[in-house]
């Protein structure tokens, strides 16, 4: 800080260096959305392992791919992922309830929508501490709450149904309890609610039902025993009333801090998502940043049928890639037997693992790319099929017999050759992505800086490092970085009429890598060679 010298000596005073380190991003963070057993609804929920996706989800169901797009995620090298439930109400009630006590009743829901909640039950023990001087008689009990299907088990103790408590029940399971909420169309009891008596002699404390040992969900009544809700459509997406504004359905990922690829598996197991929501979904991955992953429809059954609904697919965004064909996989819920999985799961892992390998800037193609748990693919294509479907965009997986089933193909939706678009290769693209998204975040203190040539050059000095450390690592072509790269910000990029308007502009260029999709080995015979 500046020094107000007020007597004779030395001062120390610390100058500013300018640095300020730009950091990369994570460049792939997946997101899934889709329908699970249980969980919270339009939420984005970050995950690190499939065992997590087990505990907070279900795991594999056979009512959506979504649990198979994360399994594959996971056994492809896939390391953080964000999942989105989405639920579709059913006629009658998707959420569980629970009626504890008889006399003082308290009324329970479960967290989330979903059969699971049917499993759920509750013991209510007066077994407390001694009550302060402020507290009324019979005011604090203790509330167990078992899910009998996973066996997980919360207890929560010397709550009360006392509004203004500091221990009031339904407070306490908001910011405790991932089982269950206080049910909102029952008002708290005026005394705490009865206890359970010890279960019968040879039973169980969570499967007696003969009031008062246990009081569970009254399975016996409809309206309290939840459903798993319908299939889900497109409107659960993007297209119900209010789903953007409320940030709900596919909006929900706007309350994630960062996401860089996206999968949206088939609504039900071997079937397809419309082709609007693939539009939909490739325009909101355009506004954040992000690359979508696109399956084949069930109806490509050969390669002729991928060069024909190529056309029909739903968007032609550089922000997303089609891959075909779908994987044949066991499905361990039915006696692992073989059937059909949408391949995004898989891909994104493998997107994931090249990224950590390799770098961004390595298309996720290639012998390295092996599809880890997939013992075939539902066609199996050829050189020449190949050949017929990559000028099209169409990423082929293609088996090999010494390297198993691979990923043989790195273009975005808008590598058709006719349309000669610079962001043909999936690699330039989701480089540019990277770039864009670290540069957007470690430019932010620059915002209500003085906008003049100190500040310019403190921001060539920073956002050249940061580009300079991508050539150093390969990231860029060229021998040296001026052939590399430019970041360029100084009178001729900001005039004068733009600093009168507040803006500081800055142009920062790279000379991408381009994959070798094709290697051509030139033979000649040499004969009659004349020695000299």
């Amino acid at each position: 800080m500046p020094i107000a010298p007020t007597y004779p000596g030395v001062y120390i005073e610390e100058i500013p260096s300018g640095v300020r380190t730009v950091t990369g991003v994570a460049t792939s963070i997946t997101a899934f959305v889709g329908r699970a057993l249980r969980g919270a609804v339009n939420e984005p929920i970050g995950i690190n392992s499939y065992g997590d996706f087990e505990r907070i989800f279900g795991g594999l169901w056979l009512e959506s791919s979504l649990g198979y797009a994360v399994r594959d995620f996971y056994l492809n090298g896939g390391s953080q992922a964000i999942v989105v439930r989405l639920h579709k109400p059913p006629a009658t009630n998707s959420v569980a309830k629970l009626s504890i006590g008889t006399a003082q009743t308290l009324g329970l829901v479960a967290a989330s929508p979903g059969t699971w909640g049917n499993k759920l039950r509750a013991r209510v023990d007066h077994d407390t501490r001694a009550l302060s001087p402020t507290e009324a008689a019979n005011s604090l009990f203790n509330l167990t709450i078992r899910d009998t299907g996973t066996g997980q088990t919360e207890v929560f103790r010397n709550v009360s149904v006392t509004v203004g408590h500091p221990r009031q029940v339904d407070n306490v399971l908001v910011n405790e309890s991932s089982l269950v909420r206080k049910d909102p169309a029952v008002a708290l009891p005026a005394q705490r609610p009865d206890k359970q008596d010890a279960p019968a002699a040879g039973e169980d404390i969570w499967s007696d039902h003969v009031a008062p040992h246990v009081t569970s969900i009254k399975v016996e009544t409809a309206n309290l025993v939840a459903t798993d809700g319908a299939a889900l459509t497109r409107a659960e997406f993007t297209t119900g009333v209010g789903l953007e504004t409320n940030k709900q359905g596919l909006y929900a990922l706007k309350k994630a801090d960062l996401f860089n690829l996206l999968c949206i598996p088939p609504h039900v197991l071997g079937g397809n998502i419309e082709p609007e929501l693939v539009g939909e979904a490739a325009q909101f991955c355009e506004a954040q940043r992000a690359f979508l992953l696109v399956d084949p429809p069930n109806s490509w059954s050969s390669k002729d049928a991928a060069k024909a609904g190529i056309s029909s697919v739903g968007t032609r965004s550089n922000h997303a890639a089609i891959f075909f064909p779908r994987l044949k996989q066991t499905n361990p819920l039915r006696d692992n037997q073989l059937e059909d999985f949408a391949p995004c799961g898989a891909i994104a892992g493998i997107f994931a693992r090249t990224d950590t390998q390799r770098g961004v800037w390595k298309a996720p193609a290639g012998l390295d790319a092996t599809l880890v748990g997939v013992p075939q693919l539902n066609v199996p294509l050829n050189d020449a099929e190949n050949g017929e479907l990559n000028p099209l965009g169409i990423n082929c997986l293609r088996a090999f017999p010494a390297a198993g089933r691979v990923v043989w193909g790195a273009r975005t939706l808008q590598g058709d050759d006719r349309l000669a678009s610079e962001w043909k290769y999936i690699p330039v693209r989701r480089l540019a992505l990277y770039i864009e998204e670290s540069l957007y975040r470690g430019t932010q203190w620059v915002v209500f800086e003085p906008n003049d040539e100190p500040l310019w050059a403190q921001i060539r000095l920073n956002l050249g490092a940061f580009m300079n450390t991508l050539f150093r690592q390969g990231a860029f072509q060229g021998k040296t970085p001026r052939e590399a790269y430019l970041v360029k910000c100084d009178r001729e990029t900001t005039t004068q009429t733009d600093i009168n308007s507040g803006i500081v502009n800055i142009v920062v260029g790279f000379a991408p890598l381009k994959p070798a999709e094709f290697v051509i080995i030139k033979i000649q015979q040499l004969s009659g060679q004349i020695i000299t």
